[in-house]
């Protein structure tokens, strides 16, 4: 009897564990690498203050996506890029018109975000055997309920996207951040994560004041 309580509760035990790990997986799959701030430097995002979100990104349709997320987080002051940077602009390309423009139209702060590399991570998973011990003659007795799984390969890509805040006026840095995010399933996902634990940490660091 004592026996069959065991096996009982080993079985509860490892499905906890199976539901656990189903929690985890489902976690969201971007977290902060690094990050720095200016140890004086504040934004607020009660409209106080003007900012400029510029994503660096080729395809137009996902530097819109990009842009408008950030913007959300930014406060009601935050300026898609695409909104504010003409097709005549971006011919130019001339660096001190560019920053002219955005002193004319009063901007303080120009958030900058890219895509920074693209790595693969391969690693190794130990297989792994269940089952009941407690001498041989039990091992004999239960050993059909014992069960193994291989190790396996497996081969992560991760996305490294850097977030900077500059100073409008005196052209300085004052906030910066990467990301990595770990097999992205979906490309929106991706950029709400990325949106979302970049805001939280600005607000963490005393940087994004709400």
């Amino acid at each position: 009897m004592k026996q069959l309580i065991s096996i009982g509760k080993m079985k509860q035990f490892f499905l906890l564990v199976v539901l656990a790990s189903t929690i985890v997986g489902c976690g969201p799959s971007t977290k902060i690498e690094k990050s720095w701030k200016e140890p004086t430097a504040t934004i607020k995002a009660d409209g106080t203050n003007k900012i400029l979100v510029v994503a660096l990104v080729k395809d137009e349709t996902s530097r819109r996506v990009v842009e408008d997320n950030l913007v959300k987080r930014m406060g009601s002051k935050a300026v898609a890029s695409y909104t504010f940077i003409t097709p005549d602009m971006l011919k130019e390309a001339n660096e001190n018109k560019f920053y002219e423009q955005l002193k004319q139209e009063k901007y303080e702060y120009v958030l900058l975000t890219r895509l920074a590399d693209v790595e693969k991570e391969t690693s190794y998973v130990p297989g792994t055997t269940t089952g009941f011990y407690g001498g041989y003659g039990r091992y004999y007795g239960y050993g059909a309920g014992m069960y193994s799984t291989p190790g396996y390969y497996t081969t992560d890509k991760n996305y490294f996207v850097e977030t900077t805040v500059y100073a409008v006026e005196s052209d300085k840095l004052l906030w910066t951040a990467t990301t990595k995010t770990v097999n992205p399933s979906k490309l929106d996902k991706m950029i709400t994560e990325i949106a979302n634990v970049v805001s939280e940490k600005m607000g963490k660091d005393g940087f994004l004041v709400k």
